[in-house]
């Protein structure tokens, strides 16, 4: 029996890992040959299998307008991104899901001219689209059932399910948006109210703080104080009562409120009589949801980008203000028209990123000047997030995710089968989720989703058993490894399975040496490389 897999040993005690000779050999050269911020700049296309030179290529107006900044700055966008890369980008950053071999194989042999679009209108149509975004919503939303948001189960659940259908069905970002804002009722019942239950702090100036950083993408904290007071006054006749049921309760409009103010005023510096029968928080609604508004389509525009390219126009996408301008603005102004035109068809928005040529830049930049990332030069590494990690190795390897917690305050137990994209509850973790920086969905801070890579992740990745549980005992690579395919078959299949593409001549010649077996590498070999490439910046990155 091997000592470890790879055969390699950790030294907790030192810190040091300890591969041999023949391993080290061949993890600097899987590492090398995928190593995306290795390349040179200006590399050409010929020797990497990342890019490609297509000056055919259509120009959108989105592409007019960031190539017109670039230009008037002096700096070369990136090259096209090849196939293989756009497959794999798609698939992660539409639904948060990495290509099967087949299905990785099948769109590099299809020889239609249009297949990008084509690919683009399927992924929009999965059904991993909405698990996908109901999960990146969930962390704005702040979905969660235990400390400190205490939303409790049957909430949280409920809540899920609406967000997770209004995003499937499409449902217009305006009508979201005023559901959210003026509905009613039991918290189990009337999922939506649950946007107020997931503040904190429940005063009407903690609320209004809520609604300005996820539909505004501002902070009122740095707001002048007879501002902020102006704002919380639309919520300031919001009452909550419990029922008989076990921590159901119910959010309602309370005309009778007392010391509640009588005007309130728009971010604006509008004001508006409150007193009477109208519920405040539908004059706010109809105020903020207008198309004039300056800051509601503004923050979903720049927020669709921030997720689609890895950075805002305005840039963090929750500190919309005066002082921080937007990088383009008359891309940001195209986008916000784009979306009102369509009647708020997150879709459309969706679609017209992702078919523009700046979407489709390859990661390797020209140059080396700052500006080229804040003006979308090239597109961005970003290491997957811990959810769409998790599922990817599953995916790779075959195998499931099951977990239940040591400590049962609060009890955490994740079924076997469950997708970690696909989680309602916020308070569903695991220890790998926790050590990838799953955020705690505490405060609908974008910031709070950390996806730095860290000492204990990579340790984690290349020395735990339990992810050499899933490689070694991997019923896909077993099967995989095992059939009747030739040594460069399984190369190539490994390849597709993890990466998206196929090897290159170079990979290949530098596999078959450190196999030291002219007819091909054997099944330790294989399992070697599976290893070194799951541990690549190739997979643990979009690029």
């Amino acid at each position: 029996m091997r000592p470890s897999f790879g055969k390699k040993t950790f030294d907790m005690g030192k810190g040091l890992l300890k591969l041999s000779v023949n391993f080290i050999r061949f993890a600097i050269i899987a590492f090398a040959a995928s190593s995306l911020s290795g390349l040179c700049a200006e590399a050409p296309s010929t020797r990497n299998p990342y890019e490609i030179q297509d000056d055919k290529f259509p120009l959108t107006r989105i592409d007019e307008l960031v190539f017109k900044r670039l230009q008037s700055l002096g700096i070369k966008p990136a090259q096209l991104c090849s196939e293989a890369v756009f497959v794999r980008r798609a698939y992660l950053d539409v639904i948060g899901t990495l290509p099967t071999a087949l299905e990785a194989k099948e769109y590099l042999y299809d020889q239609n001219p249009d297949k990008r679009r084509l690919l683009i209108e399927k992924l929009l149509a999965r059904d991993e689209f909405a698990d996908y975004w109901a999960m990146r919503w969930g962390d704005l939303l702040r979905m969660k059932a235990e400390f400190p948001i205490n939303l409790w189960p049957n909430a949280v659940q409920a809540y899920y399910r609406w967000v997770h259908t209004a995003i499937k069905e499409n449902m217009p970002y305006d009508r979201l948006a005023r559901e959210l804002l003026t509905s009613s009722g039991s918290n189990f019942r009337v999922p939506q109210v649950n946007f107020y239950r997931a503040v904190q702090n429940k005063e009407p100036e903690g609320i209004a703080q809520a609604v300005a950083l996820t539909l505004m993408g501002t902070r009122i904290e740095k707001w002048p104080k007879n501002r902020v007071t102006g704002m919380s006054a639309f919520f300031s006749y919001l009452g909550y009562k419990s029922t008989s049921e076990w921590k159901e309760e119910i959010v309602y409009f309370d005309p009778d409120k007392t010391n509640a103010p009588a005007f309130g005023e728009f971010p604006d510096g509008k004001r508006v009589m409150l007193a009477g029968k109208r519920d405040p928080r539908e004059i706010f609604a109809d105020w903020l949801i207008n198309p004039g508004n300056p800051w509601f389509t503004r923050n979903i525009a720049n927020r669709i980008w921030f997720w689609l390219l890895g950075r805002g126009i305005i840039h963090e996408p929750d500190d919309i203000r005066p002082d921080n301008p937007p990088s383009n603005p008359e891309l940001l102004e195209y986008l916000e028209k784009e979306l009102i035109s369509s009647r708020y068809d997150l879709k459309h928005l969706y679609r017209l990123i992702l078919n523009s040529k700046v979407y489709q830049l390859a990661s390797i930049p020209r140059t080396k000047s700052p500006e080229a990332e804040a003006n979308f030069a090239y597109y961005p590494l970003r290491r997957l997030e811990a959810e769409v990690l998790l599922d990817a190795i599953c995916q790779i390897t075959g195998t499931t995710e099951q977990y239940s917690s040591p400590i049962p305050e609060p009890f955490t137990y994740l079924p076997e089968d469950q997708r970690a994209i696909a989680l309602p509850d916020g308070s569903i973790t695991t220890s790998f989720l926790e050590l990838f920086g799953r955020p705690p969905r505490d405060t609908g801070l974008e910031a709070e989703r950390n996806n730095r890579i860290t000492p204990g992740q990579r340790l984690h990745l290349l020395n735990s058993s339990h992810i050499q549980k899933k490689i070694e005992q991997s019923p896909k690579l077993r099967a995989l490894l095992s059939s009747k395919s030739t040594p460069r078959e399984m190369v190539n299949g490994i390849y597709l399975t993890i990466l998206s593409r196929f090897p290159t001549e170079a990979e290949v010649r530098e596999i078959w040496a450190y196999s030291r077996n002219n007819s091909g590498p054997g099944r330790e070999a294989l399992m070697d490389l599976v290893w070194a490439l799951i541990n690549s910046p190739e997979f643990l990155f979009r690029h």
